[in-house]
């Protein structure tokens, strides 16, 4: 029998085996790429750190004095949770196996999620004063990763991208809006803040929400209903279409719906041969779209050369060259020798990642060009991955330790120039659209699986959204599609706290003069709804910013700032007026009605001669323009051709005017207080 003074040594011991990283042995450690250099996590919470490995194994992570050990299930995962860190850094966190992943200069503070669909998707180069902001956008402290699009039919374990530190080149072609509403939080609070950005333009809600928050709901199940039909006529269809599109284009009905290749012509003039000289051709930064470059806004083919060195221990080995993501085709040369290309017949190709084989016999030492040929056929174009994707290795180098970075300066030349105007782009003009399959963006549950499941369950304060446009044709059903995407990720990040800031619609289309209904009147009051209903929800307004001719207005700035107003005040307890004025409750007296709103901060006012955007109706439900005014708290609202008021309306349109703010400048949240006739914009 052991003595209670050896029982007790036994303890500390065994306690001091768990609590060191000496003894980890787990082998083929992987991570989602949320976790890299430059990272920064979420203060003052627990912080999951998690991964793969081999079953049975040990896995140790070292992080701001903290170790904790790990041992990878059955199923090969291992998760830890560091202990709630202060903001500050940076550091450098260690996962220890057999082999070790060290990150570096990392930093705790503040981290959201920015999502949504093309206006949160804008760049800030195509924001208003967009090369002010770029020039001025040197923030150390704020971080940026952007998830290179990907729809997947199953959940994903990582992603494309990586986290960078903001200054005016990384920036450029991140989030406006979430550049905007990140500087705003670093600014006011003085801590790091990291923005994660997941978008995708053009792509409704379900994609982003996980199918089982869609099946059991008798309103959001016609969404799986459409969807598996679209699955099963798939292969039918997508014959038909491609038929079709080969006849409108052979008869020339219409503009091409895509740019045609006109051929390789540099190919011909040796611009894949190491000995061509290409000093008279402009240097161009990789990776990169190049409609981020000004007078680059075109179509058409464009090669890239670079001139690396090749060690002498790499002579006769073969190679990997890796160049990430290619926007659309490409054609690959190592040492003017073609060694791969992707076309249209991959599927995804813009987001596919180029991997090419190059045989030892072409590798020796020295120095040798890379030489890539990239043809946009419409939309964007280029290298919209990651710098880390970009790089030359040793095939069967797993561990990836002796590669050459090809990220950074390459030299470039326009082959074939065209004007995006020329053509019709995909489902536009008489063009019919191409159907849905499983890698279409808009699958049900596609860009959950491939684009927010991967960062998951990595410690956020919250989400910030920006997205309703592809859903306004149904805005009734996004009443409950939204909060269930809401709660999909709530649960998926199973945090005690899960901030979500919505961007209400902007402004948009031409003004109407008489009353009128409006899908995006309807979309923006689910997005208001929404936000009430929900704990931690806030709603930030762009009704008076938008612009009537672009559904994608550039002023970003006061959507940042607005967003940023409702996070200090509601996550961060800052006392301030966050929210514009917002209906309370109404009281009919004789032909008027009285309208009394929260949020009015010190009052409210009007920008203008006189109160517009309301409307007014009797019992026959026949909306007329009426007459308002402040009075002190509250609004008279009347109209001379309605003695008995029933209902009244406010900024109901798609492009409404409306004038009533509060002290903050901050605008009215649009509504209606009539229910009848319902939603006119349904489910189906």
């Amino acid at each position: 029998m052991l003595k209670k003074s050896n029982l007790a040594l036994l303890i500390i011991f065994f306690i001091s085996i768990l609590s060191n990283c000496s003894t980890p042995n787990a082998t083929n450690i992987e991570m989602s790429a949320v976790f890299n250099d430059h990272m920064v996590l979420q203060r003052n919470i627990e912080i999951p750190v998690w991964g793969t490995g081999n079953p049975g194994g040990i896995i140790c992570v070292e992080f701001a004095g903290q170790k904790k050990k790990s041992k990878v299930n059955t199923d090969g995962n291992w998760n830890v949770i560091l202990d709630p860190v202060e903001a500050g850094g940076p550091y450098k966190m260690s996962i220890i196996g057999s082999n070790t992943k060290t990150f570096t200069d990392v930093l705790v503070g503040e981290v959201w999620l920015c999502s949504g669909q093309s206006n949160m998707d804008m760049k800030l180069i195509k924001s208003g004063n967009s090369m002010e902001e770029i020039k001025n956008a040197e923030y150390p402290n704020i971080r940026l990763c952007k998830i290179i699009q990907n729809v997947s039919d199953k959940p994903e374990f990582t992603f494309a991208g990586q986290w960078e530190v903001c200054n005016p080149e990384n920036a450029t072609a991140f989030s406006a809006v979430g550049y905007f509403f990140g500087r705003k939080l670093h600014k006011d609070l003085n801590v790091p803040v990291g923005l994660i950005q997941s978008s995708w333009g053009g792509t409704p809600a379900e994609a982003w929400t996980h199918q089982s928050y869609l099946q059991d709901d008798p309103v959001l199940s016609p969404i799986l209903k459409r969807y598996e039909k679209n699955i099963q006529d798939y292969p039918e269809k997508l014959k038909e279409w491609k038929e079709l599109i080969k006849k409108i284009e052979s008869e020339n009905l219409e503009r091409p719906m895509y740019q045609k290749d006109e051929g390789n012509k540099g190919i011909d003039k040796g611009w894949a041969k190491s000995d061509f000289d290409d000093n008279e051709w402009k240097n161009f930064k990789l990776p990169q779209q190049w409609e981020n470059v000004e007078g680059m806004d075109i179509d058409g083919a464009i090669w890239f050369r670079k001139e690396v060195n090749i060690p002498e221990k790499w002579s006769g080995k073969d190679l990997i060259l890796s160049l990430g993501p290619i926007d659309d085709f490409d054609i690959s040369y190592f040492d003017g020798v073609k060694i791969g290309q992707t076309g249209e017949e991959t599927p995804s190709h813009w987001i596919f990642l180029r991997k090419y084989e190059v045989p030892g016999k072409l590798v020796k030492s020295g120095k040798v060009t890379i030489a890539v040929r990239v043809f946009d056929r419409y939309g964007g174009g280029g290298f919209p991955g990651a710098k880390s994707q970009m790089r030359l290795s040793i095939k069967g180098d797993d561990d990836q330790s002796d590669v050459i970075q090809l990220s950074g300066i390459w030299k470039q030349k326009i082959e074939q120039k065209m004007d995006p105007e020329n053509i019709t782009g995909p489902g536009g003009g008489k063009y019919p659209k191409k159907p849905m399959g499983k890698d279409h963006p808009h699958s049900p549950q596609g860009l959950y699986n491939g684009m927010i499941h991967p960062i998951a369950p990595f410690a956020l304060k919250g989400a910030i959204w920006y997205q309703g446009e592809q859903n306004a044709s149904k805005a009734f059903q996004y009443q409950k599609l939204l909060p269930a995407m809401i709660t999909n990720w709530r649960n998926l990040w199973n945090q005690e706290k899960f901030y979500f800031g919505i961007v209400q619609l902007a402004n948009y289309m031409s003004s109407n003069e008489f009353p009128e209904e409006s899908a995006w009147a309807e979309l923006r009051e689910a997005q208001a709804m929404t936000a009430q209903n929900l704990e931690d929800c806030g709603l930030a307004l762009a009704i008076d910013i938008g612009e009537a001719a672009d559904i994608h207005p550039t002023n970003k700035q006061d959507v940042g700032k607005r967003l940023a107003l409702w996070a200090l005040a509601e996550a961060y307890g800052q006392d301030l007026v966050f929210s514009g004025p917002r209906y309370k409750k109404m009281e009919i007296n004789k032909n008027k009605v009285i309208v009394t709103f929260d949020h009015q901060g010190d009052g409210l006012k009007v920008k203008g001669e006189k109160l517009q955007g309301f409307t007014i109706a009797g019992e026959d439900r026949q909306f007329f323009r009426a007459n308002a005014k402040i009075d002190g708290g509250n609004v008279i609202v009347w109209s001379d051709g309605v003695s008995k008021p029933v209902s009244i309306r406010y900024a109901w349109a798609n492009n409404p005017v409306c004038n009533l703010y509060n002290s903050a400048d901050l605008p009215a949240i649009p509504f209606r207080t009539d229910t009848w006739p319902g939603s006119t914009y349904g489910i189906y």
